[in-house]
């Protein structure tokens, strides 16, 4: 009778087991993880703000604007694209500084007819050029927004919309959902719009202030994860104390593979690249990159140059293996703890990140405007370069163990794939290749004699 009770409770206790594991098992693969938390800009988020300014008989106007809080990821072309839910019936009568990109069915008017009466409508900016009476203040930029550091006047963009079919008052307004953007592609989540204090704003003469009748905001965060499934950029490495070339890493950003996906890459000698890179159907934002080892859209080069008592240099390059991209105001976010100590860059713009008090490791890289801002696509001129003259700390300055190789590198935001630690360049006196000792074969030889004559 014992035994039958012990092996029923060893029965229960393998059952529980197994129910623990495979709960964990089931919730590991219900969690999805966006990594939309970014240690380098830890507040950094595109933030909607939405002010009601005035009331109509049916509704009320607003006006829409989108703050790009983050320091080093920008909006390109072609654009933001933002979208969102009505709650009730409301209808769009007009708009100023942008547009619907589909009107609906507007057939149960007659007569003035509205701009959009999608019940999801999807709005985009005007181009550059849109006439005077079409624009308000930060509008018509085609969409694009800079980042807050490289350009804070330029990180923000407005329109206007007048809202029908809505309540008229601050207890009868329902607050849009399922806020969506777009920059141009996937990437970013936005949460749930959020009744906040009224703005209120300095009149032109600066002698009175007045307020928006009710103002709500969303905020949207960045995911690399959503935005793509593979990375955008990698990271090679070279020194001048090793002849080693680190390239980067193998099928970083995918392989090579024209026998089951054709068309992904092309050699820049083939003679049908000018028609691949028109693709035929192909969308303009879809890369077209050159065929290489890491399949990189773009690569960052980390040369580390010269050597000085005081002082020690690093050149860097970034190439771009994209054929249907120019890059745009482009920038880079490397993290090395010698920046705090960083003397003279050259052709590059130069800002200090210090995402966290007391640590200065971080700096963020831009071209010069009109000169090396915009990367050319693939090609003879798709690659811009410039030089950093780091002084040397004597507590911590070591060129060992790849000290003076960079900890993080992303490019436009995204971050970059590394070399692993173990590739890095060695100096010749460090070499981390294992040395055979000669103390190993003779204890061999010992530990045999004594078993032989052992069991001699």
């Amino acid at each position: 009778m014992e035994s039958q009770c012990l092996s029923a409770t060893g029965s229960i206790a393998k059952l529980s087991s197994f129910t623990i594991l495979l709960f964990f098992l089931v919730s590991s693969l219900t969690f999805t993880s966006t990594e939309a938390y970014d240690a380098l800009d830890p507040l950094g988020n595109v933030t909607i703000k939405w002010d009601v300014i005035s009331w109509t008989p049916d509704g009320y106007v607003a006006v829409v604007t989108m703050f790009n809080f983050q320091q080093y990821r920008h909006i390109q072309a072609p654009g933001w694209t933002l979208g969102w839910t009505w709650a009730k019936k409301e209808v769009i009568w007009s708009m100023v500084g942008a547009q619907t990109t589909e009107q609906g069915d507007c057939s149960r008017y007659k007569g003035n007819v509205p701009h959009c009466c999608k019940k999801d409508p999807t709005v985009v900016d005007l181009l550059p050029g849109t006439p005077y009476n079409q624009q308000i203040a930060n509008c018509c930029k085609g969409g694009v927004m800079q980042s807050w550091i490289q350009d804070p006047g330029n990180a923000v963009s407005s329109f206007q919309v007048s809202v029908g079919a809505a309540g008229t008052t601050n207890k009868t307004v329902r607050l849009p959902k399922n806020f969506t953007l777009k920059a141009p592609g996937p990437g970013y989540s936005c949460g749930r719009a959020a009744i906040v204090k009224p703005t209120r704003y300095l009149t032109a003469d600066k002698r009175r202030w007045t307020q928006a009748m009710m103002t709500w905001n969303i905020t949207c965060t960045y995911s690399q994860f959503l935005a793509q499934k593979t990375p955008t950029c990698c990271v090679s490495l070279s020194s001048f104390y090793n002849d080693t070339i680190v390239n980067c890493p193998t099928c970083a950003c995918g392989c090579e593979n024209n026998s089951t996906d054709p068309g992904s890459c092309v050699e820049p000698d083939s003679p049908y690249l000018a028609s691949a890179v028109a693709g035929n159907g192909k969308s303009a934002n879809s890369p077209l990159v050159q065929c290489t080892s890491h399949m990189c859209p773009v690569r960052v080069h980390w040369h580390v140059k010269l050597n000085y008592k005081e002082y020690w240099r690093v050149k860097v390059t970034v190439t771009n293996f994209n054929y249907r991209m120019n890059y745009t105001l482009w920038n880079l976010v490397v993290q090395h703890p010698n920046f705090d100590n960083l003397t003279k860059i050259f052709s590059f713009n130069y800002k200090s990140l210090t995402p966290y008090a007391g640590l200065n490791d971080t700096a963020m890289l831009w071209g010069v405007k009109f000169y090396n801002d915009l990367l050319m696509q693939a090609g003879p001129l798709g690659n811009a370069q410039s030089e950093l003259l780091f002084r040397k700390d004597s507590s911590t300055f070591t060129f060992e163990k790849g000290w003076a190789f960079p900890r993080r590198v992303y490019f436009n935001g995204d971050n970059c794939v590394m070399p692993p630690p173990d590739a890095y360049p060695w100096l010749p006196n460090a070499s981390p290749r294992p040395t055979i000792s000669l103390l190993s074969p003779v204890i061999t030889i010992v530990a045999s004699l004594v078993f032989l004559l052992a069991y001699a």
